[in-house]
């Protein structure tokens, strides 16, 4: 996404010069959230984007794997050879972390890309018994599309609740009940020993019995080809980029899920692995590389989920010192919960209730202060309870 959306980008604005994708996989680019729905479950062939490359000019270099670049030389290393460059933008994403001592285990699969989700649709039409490790956004996901498929599917969790890396305790408690609801058996506390052909053991000597295995336990920026550059890396592995997607290197901008950039909004760096991110940091990556004067990128991020009958979405950014505010039941099929910083909107979450997030991710952006007891009223707008 944030590859392809930067070389339409260029296009837009009317740079008139070459621009090359280069890609280490061979499919033509592709949308990955239907990875998890559509593709997965045999509804879609693929998600390859609906763009007319050859008409704006933009050159494809596909199955190609960059293994390094030399800033001072404007070159990248790739298995056929140096490729020199003008200005360079990094948008290698990020890569699924693996099980330790999973590789090579047969039966075990990642859920990343076009070839994940064809080695795994097979699976889920033989209706295998599933064991999904990590209790994450992609682990719910794809329990529900198994669920979907008629898998008996078991979810293994280490921590004590699902989406323990992104929410607080008392928002993500009630989602577990929704693993039950749909049929699916969700375990937490439920550190995996090892993997062997057919079964998952935990740590307390539980068997569990897998005709397939799939491994959702995060992502990490795919940034190792960059190691000995001289490009900035943070704590993460991702690209340190400045505010207008800039990273340490003359002519290199980095976007997407593989790079940080400093928000001013919310007073710290944010490494954001989410599909908005990849579709907007494109445009001032463009803007800045014809020459325009962008504002800072500074968005208020935005990411959705659908998982077991119900639609999530999620604005903003939020710390554990942030006031919670909820809107409604969370037992029930539509509920929300906004975060207030001094007052301040500064993140909801929004199960069912699409107009709570429309209507929160403006008052995010304008930086509005929220009455507190209307904002708990889930009958009145959120809207309707600005200061």
């Amino acid at each position: 996404m944030a590859g392809v959306q930067t070389a339409v980008a260029l296009r837009e604005r009317g740079f008139a010069g070459p621009v090359t994708v280069i890609g280490a996989e061979p499919h033509q680019p592709y949308d990955r959230p239907p990875l998890s729905k559509a593709v997965l479950l045999g509804k879609a062939e693929g998600s390859a984007f609906d763009i007319d490359f050859e008409a704006l000019g933009i050159g494809l270099r596909l199955g190609r794997e960059v293994t390094g670049v030399r800033p001072a030389d404007h070159e990248l290393d790739t298995a056929e050879g140096p490729v020199a460059y003008d200005v360079l933008v990094l948008a290698t994403g990020a890569e699924p972390i693996r099980l330790p001592g999973a590789e090579g285990v047969p039966g075990v699969h990642l859920l990343r890309t076009l070839d994940d989700a064809a080695r795994l649709r097979p699976v889920l039409a033989a209706q295998h018994d599933i064991v999904v490790v990590g209790a994450g956004w992609i682990g719910a996901e794809f329990a529900t599309a198994a669920r979907e498929a008629g898998c008996a599917v078991t979810v293994v969790e280490a921590a004590g609740r699902p989406l323990a890396g992104a929410l607080p305790a008392e928002v993500a408690a009630p989602m577990a009940g929704w693993y039950a609801d749909s049929g699916a058996v969700l375990r937490t506390h439920a550190r995996v020993e090892h993997v062997e052909p057919g079964a998952v053991v935990l740590a307390d000597g539980t068997r569990l019995p897998a005709g397939a295995v799939v491994v959702g336990i995060g992502a990490r920026p795919a940034t190792a080809w960059l190691t000995g550059s001289g490009i900035a890396l943070g704590a993460h592995g991702e690209v340190v980029a400045d505010d207008h997607l800039r990273a340490s290197a003359p002519d290199v901008y980095a976007v997407g899920d593989c790079a940080s950039f400093p928000s001013g909004r919310y007073g710290e760096r944010l490494l954001v692995h989410h599909w908005d991110n990849a579709l907007q940091g494109p445009r001032t990556v463009a803007a800045n590389i014809i020459g325009e004067d962008p504002a800072a990128y500074d968005p208020v991020p935005y990411f959705w989920s659908e998982q077991f009958g119900r639609f999530v979405q999620y604005a903003g950014h939020h710390t554990p010192t942030d006031e919670l505010v909820w809107r409604g039941d969370p037992t029930g099929m539509a509920w929300s919960v906004c975060w207030l910083r001094s007052g301040a909107l500064v993140a909801v979450l929004a199960v069912g209730r699409p107009r709570d997030l429309a209507q929160g991710r403006k008052l995010i952006e304008s930086g509005t202060h929220l009455d507190p007891t209307l904002t708990a009223d889930p009958s009145v707008p959120l809207k309707k309870a600005a200061l």
